[in-house]
């Protein structure tokens, strides 16, 4: 599995996200986004109306890179008094046609991010501490996807 049981619980409880994506002459372009996650691919698929229209398509058309983030406040405090909490997936794209589209108001084309990088800060339990790893920066978590 690609995420983690706490990563698909906290990413299929919401809903919008900020996708970023490389826009023409290499400046970055964020817009929200609705999300749902696909646990089962191990994905995160991005829709739409009129998708095709929009820069971010034509963007990953161009470059697929991409960084999406998910992220809100905690009601609770971590044990360190910290209230954020999110996840940012860094990975590729891929575009996928879907007839009919996933959702009626959406268009056909579905972006589907193909995860390369998780980074997560308090979603899952507090890490160790060590010299790498300060107390403020227990509840990150990173690590590269391979496939």
């Amino acid at each position: 599995m690609v995420f983690t049981a706490a990563e698909t619980a906290y990413l299929a409880e919401r809903s919008l996200g900020r996708l970023a994506t490389v826009g023409p002459g290499g400046a970055p372009q964020v817009q929200p986004v609705a999300f749902w996650i696909n646990a089962d691919a191990g994905s995160i698929n991005i829709g739409g109306p009129a998708l095709t229209r929009s820069q971010k398509f034509r963007n990953v058309q161009a470059d697929p890179r991409v960084s999406f983030v998910v992220d809100d406040q905690s009601e609770t405090p971590n044990p360190l008094g910290q209230t954020g909490r999110g996840v940012e997936v860094r990975g590729e794209v891929e575009i996928m046609l879907h007839d009919p589209p996933l959702i009626q108001a959406f268009s056909n084309e579905t972006l589907r991010i193909h995860p390369r990088r998780i980074i997560t800060w308090n979603i899952e339990e507090l890490g160790p501490t060590s010299p790498e790893r300060p107390p403020h920066l227990q509840g990150y978590n990173f690590r590269n996807i391979r496939n």
